[in-house]
């Protein structure tokens, strides 16, 4: 009992000083650790690291954020004289605000059917199970042989002939 009483004591203060090298992953900012109450060695060496890393860190996001390199990004005047010729060039526009707008509402509607679906109990299951059995028709039918890939490829293109209407 006494053994079992004194190891309790023991770890929990080394459980609150034991640090461990952990990998960030997060954009946020590096915060200092709190400072404990009781000083100890290890504990000043672990604050002493940690802002010697934080200042490392402030300094990355400095250099890359000062870099000269020149953006790749797509320029905005660019993007919007490219959208407004387009959109001078099309002759009926009504009939592409039309279709837009059918599309929009379309996706609106398969929004709604989806989450009615998805709030029937055994529904959303035996969904997945025919998504799941398709992909796998659709695997073996048309991409596990050279044959029928080659198949594919001749449909997709005869569709795309068949939507710009050059067939």
């Amino acid at each position: 009992m006494a053994v079992a009483a004194s190891t309790s004591t023991v770890l929990v203060p080394r459980l609150l000083t034991t640090t461990t090298n952990v990998t960030r992953c997060s954009a946020l900012p590096y915060l200092p650790p709190r400072l404990s109450t009781t000083p100890s060695s290890s504990s000043s060496l672990f604050l002493k690291h940690s802002i010697s890393e934080s200042r490392k860190f402030s300094l990355l996001q400095t250099r890359a954020s000062s870099s000269d390199e020149p953006s790749t990004s797509l320029d905005t005047d660019e993007l919007f004289s490219d959208l407004k010729a387009k959109w001078d060039a099309v002759e009926n526009k009504s009939t592409v605000l039309v279709y837009g707008g059918g599309a929009l509402v379309a996706v609106w509607l398969s929004s709604i059917l989806v989450g009615a679906i998805n709030s029937v109990p055994l529904l959303p299951k035996i969904m997945e199970l025919v998504g799941l059995g398709y992909t796998g028709w659709f695997v073996y039918r048309y991409l596990l042989f050279k044959s029928s890939r080659k198949e594919l490829a001749t449909d997709i293109d005869a569709l795309k002939k068949k939507i710009a209407g050059t067939e």
